[in-house]
């Protein structure tokens, strides 16, 4: 049996490597999904008002879906609900 720093310090890593994992899983399919909205020509249109995306928004984040201006709408209505 490995000692119980050792044993705590690969499930740390396994932890971490899981998590890694499974962002670079969410990225492979918000990257999907930007194709596919370049396939349809609603690229760089956000969902929410259907206003074009800023190129400095793009540039920055090539998978976002939300002008600036409703991802902080977005962002302070999440904090608002967390919050309660």
């Amino acid at each position: 049996h490995p000692d119980l720093a050792d044993r705590a310090s690969s499930e740390t890593d396994r932890a971490l490597e899981l998590r890694t994992r499974d962002r670079q899983r969410k990225l492979i399919s918000k990257i999907d999904e930007a194709l596919r909205r370049i396939e349809d020509g609603s690229y760089g249109y956000c969902e929410e008002t259907g206003e074009p995306i800023g190129l400095a928004r793009l540039d920055a984040r090539p998978i976002a879906t939300l002008s600036l201006e409703a991802q902080e709408r977005h962002e302070r209505r999440e904090r608002v609900h967390r919050d309660d």
